[in-house]
């Protein structure tokens, strides 16, 4: 992926929104990372890819109250004591 500092990313803002079109384009201010700039379809993409994941993760949660794979909060928390 390339990487711009945020000063060049600003000076060259239209070629900077070309090239996220081929692919991600990270910008760092003061060395470290603060964005990626994806294309619209990329970041559509992406979103769908979390609705999805998401989307299973409450399916599965749901299915596991109907099996009876359920816990009380105060079980939870007890497990967590013993394990830390």
């Amino acid at each position: 992926m390339e990487v711009l500092n945020a000063s060049d990313a600003k000076r060259e803002f239209g070629e900077l929104i070309l090239k996220a079109q081929n692919a991600p384009v990270g910008i760092n201010k003061n060395g470290k990372p603060v964005a990626v700039i994806v294309s619209a379809r990329e970041y559509e993409q992406l979103k769908t890819l979390q609705q999805q994941a998401l989307k299973a993760e409450i399916e599965a949660g749901l299915e596991d109250i109907k099996q009876g794979k359920v816990s009380s909060g105060s079980e939870v928390i007890n497990r967590l004591r013993q394990k830390f």
